[in-house]
């Protein structure tokens, strides 16, 4: 089916549009761009070049996807934003495309970006995240799937956020989190995201061997390194605690500060 593209949109010819999309008055969209199928763009929204944007994704009014990096090293080159499939993108959302020549900012699927958040150049997003109302990304982070941000949380730069964590409102932080834990305001540990951990179908047992996994990372006098051999000697192996024992590994930068 052939999409319905208002007149009073600007489009560039060379632009490449899917079918059966829905485009608003006053988009705006630029010659390197390239749109899936059953997209639907509102009014005000600007998609720059560079953009590579899957199907079925809202992009609401004043969004403005592949915006130039905010990074002192960018100097005009070509790069891209990836956005995959599913995605609601709410008001005002900024993201922006890769620093680099070739480089790349991904957005996988299924996710929700509320009003006012903002993912910077460079950063790979996982499926199924949640940005919360102001939330700012900074540039070359990494999200794995299902992470939740609560409202205006600010993650600095190179750093990294473990699948099925969530991170409480106002909270900044300056080092890795590690996957399925709660941060709390004060940047510090606050517990296992049981929560999530069941609503993806993790069982009971596994949740306690992961709490008991965070007990020697979190608890005690425990460096990161100690805390891996303890997991490794002491909690039952299996992908969840698997995948834990591996973030911990490349975890360069550190982690989250104790209670």
């Amino acid at each position: 089916m052939a999409s319905e593209i208002s007149p009073k949109a600007e489009i560039s010819p060379k632009a490449k549009i899917g079918n059966n999309c829905k485009i608003f008055p006053f988009v705006y969209i630029e010659d390197d761009v390239v749109i899936g199928d059953n997209c639907i763009i509102f009014p005000f929204v600007s998609i720059l070049n560079g953009t590579r944007m899957g199907n079925n994704n809202k992009i609401h009014q004043g969004a403005v996807i592949a915006a130039l990096p905010q990074d002192f090293e960018f100097r005009g080159e070509k790069s891209e934003c990836v956005i995959g499939n599913h995605n609601i993108i709410r008001e005002n959302v900024v993201i922006n495309r890769a620093t680099h020549q070739g480089g790349q900012t991904v957005i996988g699927n299924d996710n929700f970006l509320m009003e006012g958040s903002h993912i910077s150049h460079d950063t790979k997003v996982g499926n199924r995240c949640v940005f919360g109302y102001g939330t700012k990304i900074a540039g070359d982070c990494y999200i794995e799937d299902s992470v939740i941000f609560s409202t205006s949380v600010v993650e600095n730069p190179k750093t990294r956020v473990g699948m099925g964590s969530m991170i409480q409102a106002g909270t900044t932080f300056s080092k890795d989190v590690p996957p399925y834990i709660i941060v709390t305001r004060k940047c510090e540990y606050g517990g296992v995201n049981m929560t999530i951990g069941r609503k993806h179908g993790v069982d009971e047992k596994t949740l306690k061997h992961i709490a008991n996994a965070y007990r020697l990372v979190f608890n005690g006098n425990n460096s990161v390194y100690d805390a891996i051999l303890s997991i490794v000697d002491q909690v039952p192996p299996g992908p969840e605690i698997d995948h834990i024992v591996e973030f911990l590994k490349s975890a360069d930068g550190g982690v989250i500060s104790k209670k």
